[in-house]
């Protein structure tokens, strides 16, 4: 991968990769891209994060929040970004589960050649329906979420990092 290039590295070995220990490999990417990769850090945060209801949803995000919090304390980029992922992740998946009962967004299995991407790759988008639970826990969510993204310390930090590693 090119050092100029800010996107996500879906290429490296994360199952054995500390980005703790080996830093100068993580990129940030775009959205919440590598959440679900990135350790130790999506050890440390995917337990707590939860969405089915607005009290868990609150609880969740003001734990991963305060996770934020520690990790700008430590002066520990990744891990605030990390925590802002999984804050986005909360808001995208409880707004989806509030769009479409079963989390479903599209009609039919994902094409073979298409697994892994993000699309419609040609079905027919389900009918929308509106559950209020849901909706108010991404609302919990994308609350917290503006406040992590909008850290003025976070922003510096990652203004550094990608003038740093890309």
């Amino acid at each position: 991968m090119p050092a100029n290039d800010r996107s996500f590295n879906y290429d490296l070995d994360y199952r054995h990769l500390n980005l703790r220990e080996q830093p100068e490999l993580y990129r940030v990417g775009k959205g919440e891209m590598g959440v679900l990769l990135v350790q130790p850090y999506k050890s440390e945060i995917l337990p707590y994060w939860r969405f089915k209801t607005p009290d868990i949803a609150r609880e969740s995000s003001e734990k991963i929040f305060q996770l934020f919090q520690d990790y700008k304390e430590k002066g520990d980029f990744i891990g605030m970004d990390m925590a802002r992922k999984f804050l986005q992740m909360g808001y995208t998946r409880s707004r989806r589960y509030a769009n479409h009962r079963t989390g479903q967004k599209y009609d039919g299995p994902v094409p073979d050649d298409q697994k892994g991407r993000s699309g419609a790759h040609g079905r027919e988008q389900l009918p929308r329906e509106e559950d209020p639970i849901k909706a108010e826990s991404a609302r919990i969510f994308y609350a917290k979420y503006l406040e992590a993204r909008e850290d003025s310390d976070y922003k510096k930090l990652k203004k550094a990092w990608q003038e740093q590693y890309g």
